[in-house]
């Protein structure tokens, strides 16, 4: 059975599942910021999955990018797997604006998190599910 990281539990909401990938949503309102998670257990990075899963990470990632597009017209996608505090294999994947409190520096550890409101995450979630 499938177990996300206890800090990506703690700091994100689930959104849906993909074919490979949990989606989650950082709950950090500042950023419109989703998370894919290949729901395998043990992976640490890309190159731990197989050559067939790493094709469906890429497509499933290019999917949320053109969501991300779609729902925010960022000035730039910032995507990228670090797993430096988190070990299992994730894909952030935020939305950046010239106009937002980190740009252009990354967004971790600029400013603390602003949580959403329950009614604001039920929204995104809805237009997310919409769209995948």
């Amino acid at each position: 059975m499938f177990e996300l990281h206890p800090q990506l539990a703690k700091d994100c909401i689930v959104v849906c599942d993909l074919p490979l990938c949990r989606v989650l949503l950082a709950n950090d309102s500042q950023y419109p910021w989703l998370i894919l998670v290949p729901m395998k257990n043990g992976m640490k990075e890309i190159i731990d999955l197989s050559e067939q899963e790493q094709q469906l990470l890429w497509q499933e990632s290019a999917k949320i990018s053109r969501i991300l597009q779609s729902l925010y017209s960022p000035d730039k996608l910032n995507v990228a797997a670090l797993g430096n505090m988190v070990p299992q294999l994730h894909m952030h994947h935020v939305a950046r604006f010239t106009s937002d409190a980190a740009w252009p520096a990354p967004i971790w550890g600029v400013k603390p998190a602003v949580a959403y409101s329950e009614e604001k995450i039920e929204e995104i979630k809805g237009l997310i599910v919409a769209l995948v």
